[in-house]
């Protein structure tokens, strides 16, 4: 039968009116994320790779898409240069990136933190250590998890005045980290009756050879070697010390100590020094189930307080997301961080806690011994524990002006 003109326009509209059977599905919201860490330099076995896993791991055991979203992640090298690490941030954030994690060294984490505040995004650090962070230059974009350097003066500076060591000489890393770490544990020496014989400042990142500064250590009078440093400068400080015989002239205190250094030195050159870490992998049945999980990532490298941190700060930035919902995380920085600090932390690493009105996170400190070679029972069995300081004894005075919200 042929069909008519009048009703072919008739069906066409028919169908022109009906309902699309196939509806486009929605997309899943993308949190971006961004490991910004030292990949190479003198932090690498600090932080670095081992962080970069680290995190992983937590974005793996929270599932995000359960949470009804993806994680894309992402991760640079800044090279311990401030002006490189402020150039990445900024590229990330343009580009949708929603935090940068761990951020080592604490001249760089100063200028991330600036671009985080000034970009509306989140600074997660997990390993810089100045205070200025959560202090002078505090900002409502930043979150620092479980250390920095007043926690070391009280916690291990403190020790080693209580237990005598009262005459001192500093060797400083010459920049805002070891500047900060030296004048606070010069303060803690001062007000406990001791002296200061001296202090040098090295260049930093560009010094190996530390023989002259020891010299000038040696030739003090001091009884106590205080190192404001960190990374493979503490190591070689140990070690080159131990060369030239001035640990049996002197008590060498290294102010900013990991257990990843504690390897590299091994426990005939480690043994008796004294340490403050708020994560030790053999700690409690949380922390070592943690590092059962990580170490298939990272097995030549346990985990250090600085890589549980970035765990941890992870996995409680991800939890915030999805207790605010991914839409309004990916519009606001600032609210992230208050939800952040809105809700009591919990994970294997670090326990209970929670993050102060800063930004500063909670937690204990725990003073360790390194253990000597015939005490070590098994792999990475490095620490006695000493003494557990509570928050309240090791975290600085809370700034009127970092009275930042802790409520969505």
């Amino acid at each position: 039968m042929p069909v008519s003109r009048r009703g072919l326009l008739t069906s066409a509209a028919a169908i022109s009116a009906a309902p699309l059977i196939r509806a486009r599905a929605a997309a899943t919201p993308v949190i971006k994320l961004g490991v910004l860490t030292d990949l190479s330099g003198t932090y690498r076995d600090n932080t670095g790779p081992t962080t970069v896993a680290c995190v992983k791991q937590a974005i793996e055991e929270f599932n995000p898409s359960s949470h009804g979203f993806e994680v894309d992640l992402r991760q640079a090298d800044h090279q311990n240069k401030p002006d490189v690490a402020a150039s990445i941030a900024r590229q990330w954030y343009d580009d949708g990136v929603l935090a940068a994690i761990d951020v080592p060294t604490s001249s760089v984490a100063l200028a991330v933190a600036q671009v985080a505040k000034e970009k509306d995004k989140i600074m997660l650090n997990a390993s810089a250590t100045t205070t200025d962070l959560t202090d002078s230059q505090c900002s409502p974009n930043t979150i620092v998890w479980s250390f920095d350097t007043y926690e070391n003066a009280a916690s291990t500076g403190g020790a080693m005045v209580r237990a005598g060591n009262k005459s001192w000489f500093f060797i400083t890393a010459d920049y805002v980290f070891g500047h900060i770490l030296e004048r606070q544990n010069m303060a803690l020496v001062k007000k406990a009756g001791g002296e200061v014989k001296g202090a040098v400042r090295y260049p930093f990142p560009d010094t190996t050879d530390f023989s002259s500064y020891l010299t000038q250590a040696m030739a003090s009078g001091a009884k106590t070697l205080g190192l404001a440093n960190a990374g493979l400068d503490t190591q070689n400080c140990v070690k080159q010390a131990h060369e030239f015989g001035l640990d049996k002239q002197m008590k060498i205190v290294p102010l900013l100590l990991f257990i990843t250094d504690v390897h590299a030195l091994g426990l005939p050159l480690a043994a008796g020094l004294v340490t403050t870490e708020t994560f030790y992998w053999d700690l409690n049945p949380r922390t070592r189930a943690f590092t059962k999980r990580v170490l298939p990532r990272t097995p030549n490298n346990y985990p250090n307080q600085a890589h549980a941190s970035g765990y941890a700060i992870t996995l409680h930035y991800l939890k915030a997301v999805a207790a605010l919902g991914p839409a309004q995380a990916n519009k606001s920085g600032r609210q992230a961080v208050a939800q952040m600090k809105a809700m009591p932390t919990d994970d294997d690493a670090f326990g209970h806690g929670s993050i102060r009105a800063d930004g500063r996170g909670v937690f204990p400190a725990f003073l360790f011994e390194v253990k000597k070679p015939s005490e070590s029972k098994y792999p990475w069995d490095y620490y006695r524990l000493l003494h557990t300081s509570p928050p309240s004894e090791v975290l600085h005075p809370l700034n009127p002006k970092c009275m930042f919200p802790t409520k969505v």
